[in-house]
């Protein structure tokens, strides 16, 4: 009885979980759909990469396609598909990287193969396995440590793989068969053809510039530590009052991102150095000094973690204690977030940040200020204890001073080296802009504008920066 009643009760549970597959495949639809309308609306330029690689894929594969062509390049055609689905990147710097990499190891590689085919057929039919499985174990032994050298792997690593695998390819593959030279001519032929299909659709259609997400990456980078450092200071110290700020806390959490950024700025200045110059970025633009800015950003953006944990912490310093430095901490704190802010409208607009020095002098003359307290009136009447988290909150922002001024430094080297226009360049530009506004908003007939709202967003400088 109990046997018979097991085995009902498995196959009811089986059978529910029969009719629930379908409802269970619903959901992962939806889910699925779900998250590729959220990858799509948070960056649209993934669905034009998608649809140039199927463009680009498709443009290739008419080789195949149309028999005069496939006569001409045979099986090899295929070169040319597989060339532009490992070539073809997100950005236009990438492509092109790997795009050249690509096209120049392989006709190197394929001449090396033909040679080293010539050299070994010329030693007999004994000698001739031996030198070329020589050769093969030369170049693949050194090239393979040459991919070792950090500058090597950082810009040639792919070209320097596909090296080894063509001269392999070509040389090997050339000792069972005598149209060594046909077969390396045609694959060549294939790849350029698959490299420009990609580079063609990559460039010319809605490109995507990894100079250009550097640049924006960098300055909102910026942006981010100096809203936390703006709404740091009354956070801290007016805040803890209330035991919890009912302020919005998410400039207080933005700067995190900065922490994690360090490979993609890497790889975005490294596929920048292969683009040609475009927009406002001329071909030798100094891509460098950006890595050198985000290493400082994140430098600083560490020592605003550690102060987010001083305020969320549970180990408060007491009133009195807060009191005594509240007036410097917040004059530093306001005065860097402010100096950073403007350092970013700056890389921005590439305009020369001349507002930074007064912002920085005035940080600099609080930092100093506190650190004469610290050495003389902090201690009095006060248990130890009780001071050092104060202590900490201010020595870390005198450091964080330290950091913005080092920062404002590698903006102004930006600056000098990129030619980055005057600040009045802006000011007209900004003026430009608000005419044509206007006379556009004059220019409507009434019946127009009734009954329709019209939204009209205008970027204007921030005060500081037009004095």
């Amino acid at each position: 009885m109990t046997a018979n009643t097991e085995n009902d009760g498995s196959m009811a549970k089986g059978s529910g979980r029969i009719k629930a597959l379908p409802k269970r495949a619903l959901a992962k639809i939806a889910e699925v759909a779900r998250t590729a309308k959220k990858l799509g609306q948070d960056d649209p330029r993934r669905v034009t990469h998608s649809l140039k690689v199927g463009l680009a894929i498709t443009l290739v594969s008419l080789l195949y396609y149309f028999q005069p062509l496939f006569d001409g390049f045979g099986v090899a055609a295929m070169w040319a598909v597989l060339t532009v689905v490992v070539v073809f990147e997100f950005s236009v710097g990438a492509t092109l990287g790997k795009g050249l990499n690509r096209m120049l190891a392989t006709l190197l590689a394929g001449a090396l193969g033909v040679g080293a085919h010539h050299l070994a057929s010329l030693s007999g039919e004994k000698g001739e396995p031996i030198l070329l499985g020589l050769f093969v174990f030369l170049l693949a032994a050194t090239v393979t440590f040459i991919r070792f050298f950090p500058r090597m792997k950082a810009r040639y690593d792919y070209g320097l793989m596909i090296f080894i695998l063509t001269f392999c390819l070509v040389s090997v593959s050339g000792y069972r068969d005598d149209e060594v030279l046909e077969m390396a001519h045609k694959r060549l032929s294939t790849i350029l053809i698959g490299s420009f299909a990609s580079l063609f659709v990559c460039v010319f259609i809605c490109p995507v510039w990894a100079g250009s997400d550097l640049h924006s990456l960098v300055a909102v980078n910026l942006e981010k530590i100096g809203s936390f450092l703006e709404e740091f200071g009354n956070e801290y110290f007016n805040g803890l009052e209330e035991g919890e700020s009912k302020k919005d806390k998410s400039n207080l959490e933005g700067y995190k991102t900065v922490l994690n950024c360090k490979n993609t700025e890497e790889s975005m200045a490294n596929f920048a150095r292969w683009e040609p110059g475009h927009s406002q970025f001329k071909f030798r633009h100094p891509w460098k000094q950006y890595l050198k800015i985000g290493t400082l950003s994140r430098k600083c953006a560490y020592r605003v973690d550690a102060l987010n944990g001083y305020l969320n912490s549970e180990i408060k310093a007491p009133l009195k204690v807060r009191r005594k430095i509240e007036e410097s901490c917040i004059k530093m704190s306001f005065e860097c977030g402010q100096a950073l802010k403007e350092l970013a409208m700056s890389i921005k607009t590439m305009t020369s940040p001349t507002a930074v020095d007064l912002h920085m002098s005035n940080a600099k003359t609080s930092a100093k200020n506190l650190k004469s307290f610290l050495k003389t009136g902090l201690w009095e009447d006060t248990d130890l204890l009780e001071v050092i988290p104060a202590a900490a909150v201010a020595s870390l922002l005198i450091d964080v001073v330290a950091c913005t001024e080092s920062i404002a430094d590698s903006v102004n080297e930006l600056a000098s080296l990129a030619h980055f226009k005057s600040l009045e360049y802006r000011d007209q530009a900004v003026e430009q802009v608000q005419v044509i506004k206007q006379k556009q908003i004059l220019a409507q007939p009434l019946a127009s504008i009734d009954g329709t709202h019209h939204v009209i967003t205008i970027e204007v400088a921030s005060p500081s920066l037009r004095k």
